[in-house]
């Protein structure tokens, strides 16, 4: 029984740094902005006054802040669907028997390594829509008109989207191929002998046993998608106009820029408890339907 005690005590003691720092630099900021939410504070005043859920809702009366939203969901959707569509295919093709299939994982997941903002920062010299930019001169030397990749209102955010999907499915391809290697071959064998094509072995047996990969990809590829602020920062500012202002974005804008804090504070509460309510439905929603494959 002492030995027990001494065990946990030194287990706490073992974990204490950890949750301290972690205390530090989230529970307590995040405890903060729930108490400035209710408040007109402007970042610098000494003194601020109570004014109840006014901020909460003057969020739903600001124009910018709904297309923010819009925005954000749209990002998040999209990027989503198209992610875990072209990351399965990705990673049967990296999972097979190719010579060189290390090699193309390194490739393939090597866009993920780097900083999002360097990322994004790349990309943009690549789709500068003026004349300088790379894709451009391509087209030019190609006997092609210049697009506007980044000051167009609907290529901005497709632009947007398709520079987070290369860079992220890659890595999500990965996933996908932990969970392959995981299928026991001997299912494979028993519907060759039975003469089972390959997408009806895909269909009945591949995909069915990809949901746990699945679920860890697609919850993360969605509260990445939903938080995201660096790619969209380093490419468009949130431009042209509001197109593809995001909502982490609105954020920082209006607790910064404006000097709106208590504002700024509402609208990250109430993004913090939309990914929470989001990310609970989609999991029980996955782990349903793992459930129901199984």
């Amino acid at each position: 029984m002492i030995r027990q005690k001494h065990f946990i005590l030194h287990c706490i003691l073992f974990i204490l740094p950890a949750l301290g720092v972690y205390t530090l630099i989230r529970i307590v900021p995040l405890a903060m902005s729930f108490g400035y939410s209710f408040t007109n504070w402007d970042g610098y005043a000494p003194d601020f006054d109570f004014v109840g859920l006014k901020n909460y809702f003057a969020i739903f009366q600001d124009d910018a802040i709904v297309g923010a939203f819009r925005n954000t969901f749209v990002f998040a959707v999209v990027n989503t669907l198209l992610i875990t569509g072209l990351a399965i295919p990705l990673a049967l093709v990296l999972n097979s028997a190719l010579k060189s299939s290390h090699l193309l994982r390194a490739v393939f997941f090597f866009p993920s390594v780097p900083s999002v903002l360097i990322i994004g920062y790349i990309w943009l010299f690549i789709l500068d829509p003026t004349a300088n930019g790379v894709l451009n001169k391509l087209l030019q030397g190609a006997g092609l008109p210049k697009v506007n990749w980044l000051s167009d209102y609907q290529l901005a955010m497709i632009s947007l989207i398709l520079v987070s999907v290369w860079r992220l499915t890659g890595w999500h391809s990965c996933i996908y191929i932990a969970n392959l290697q995981s299928i026991p071959k001997d299912y494979y064998e028993a519907a060759s002998i039975d003469g089972a094509s390959r997408w009806q072995q895909f269909r009945h047996i591949t995909f069915p046993l990809l949901a746990p990969g699945m679920t860890i990809s697609v919850m993360l590829t969605t509260i990445d998608s939903l938080k995201v602020y660096e790619l969209p920062f380093a490419l468009t500012r949130g431009g042209p106009g509001n197109a593809t202002t995001l909502l982490t974005q609105i954020i920082m804008e209006r607790g910064i820029n404006d000097k709106l804090v208590g504002r700024s504070a509402a609208m990250a509460v109430l993004f913090i408890l939309i990914i929470f309510v989001i990310a609970a439905v989609q999991h029980t929603l996955m782990r349903r339907r793992e459930e129901r494959l199984e």
